[in-house]
């Protein structure tokens, strides 16, 4: 566990320098949101996982209401309702959902299946799934849906359910697919056909993905320094303190720098995976839930991760997936602490 605290703490220490060089009126409200993340991290610790646990079900209908409230008159920013406005803070649900969603289904998928069938377990939880994917998806927030999606989808194939529900499910996904182009959002679309043909719109669309690839080239092997990054600086980079934070920060500090950035994230993984293969040969039913919410975690970081850098590199399409401890954002890095104060 101190190795996982540890990396994740010089991880935030790599993301605060990176919002110093390039939005140095936001380094305040990041070291804001760092010390409340602190204080729920510490106070969440204190109360005790059991609490949560044996509560996770009141958590998950809560925090569907608040997903229900931000789509009805949450702040629109960009045609998008995902805040709430607190006046002191803007409250994105949908970061804090994903945690609950994990220990709610790890305990879910632990325990339902000792009192009913694997089919009857197996639809009711794509229930529970189905219900907060559509409302962050019609927010609009594919980034976080595609996240929710992902991280039910690897906790349902490490449970006890057979393999072939989630087998036929895939192929369901993947056969009405196509359908799926007609409910995307304009600018949805616009994103997946830059990806696919950059040239198509250099000036529009392809905008971003090109500067965040011209971004993270000019850093070079050693990066121009703190706050001496051009792309960043003179705001040819959108979003650089967001989605394309891991690009700005490459620029700052170079190759060098994301090296040792993705080198904190692999000892991350490595010791929640660790912890996992100390669960997974458990049969106890509590290192069984314990498994879960270690394999669903593991996948909420691995996944945000992969997929914010690959956007960053031009790699896969972009998403608004915040890159985890380095993205600007108080909801992102409070759940994520929360979260962590929550590993057995």
């Amino acid at each position: 566990m101190i190795s996982i605290i540890v990396s994740s703490f010089l991880l935030f220490l790599f993301g605060f320098f990176n919002i110093i060089g390039i939005k140095p009126g936001l380094f305040l409200n990041q070291l804001t949101f760092f010390l409340i993340a602190l204080g729920v991290y510490l106070t969440s610790r204190k109360i005790g996982r059991h609490f949560f646990k044996i509560n996770s079900a009141t958590f998950y209908w809560f925090f569907v209401t608040i997903l229900i409230v931000t789509y009805l008159i949450g702040l629109e920013v960009k045609g998008s309702k995902r805040w709430i406005n607190l006046y002191f803070f803007n409250f994105q649900g949908s970061e804090f959902f994903k945690v609950i969603f994990i220990l709610f289904m790890a305990s879910y998928l632990s325990h339902r299946l000792q009192y009913f069938n694997r089919l009857h377990v197996f639809l009711t939880s794509l229930i529970y799934f189905a219900i907060p994917f559509f409302i962050i998806f019609k927010q609009p927030d594919l980034g976080n849906s595609l996240v929710l999606a992902f991280i039910f989808a690897i906790m349902v194939l490490f449970s006890d359910i057979p393999k072939k529900y989630l087998l036929y499910l895939i192929v369901i996904c993947l056969l009405t697919l196509p359908f799926g182009w007609f409910i995307l959002k304009p600018y949805q679309k616009e994103r997946i056909l830059s990806f696919i043909w950059p040239q198509l719109d250099q000036q529009g669309t392809a905008y971003n993905m090109i500067q965040a690839m011209i971004t993270v080239g000019s850093g070079k092997f050693f990066g121009r320094g703190l706050g001496l990054g051009t792309q960043s600086r003179l705001y040819f980079l959108p979003e650089n303190h967001t989605d394309f934070a891991f690009s700005s920060l490459v620029e700052q500090f170079g190759f060098l720098g994301g090296f040792f950035v993705i080198l904190l994230y692999s000892i991350i993984f490595f010791a929640l995976i660790k912890k996992v293969f100390k669960f997974y040969y458990m049969r106890e039913d509590e290192a069984k839930e314990n498994f879960l919410y270690l394999i669903g975690f593991l996948s909420y970081l691995t996944f945000q991760f992969i997929v914010n850098i690959g956007m960053n590199l031009g790699l896969l399409p972009i998403a608004g997936i915040a890159l985890p401890f380095i993205s600007y954002g108080g909801s992102s890095l409070v759940a994520l602490m929360f979260g962590m104060a929550l590993i057995p």
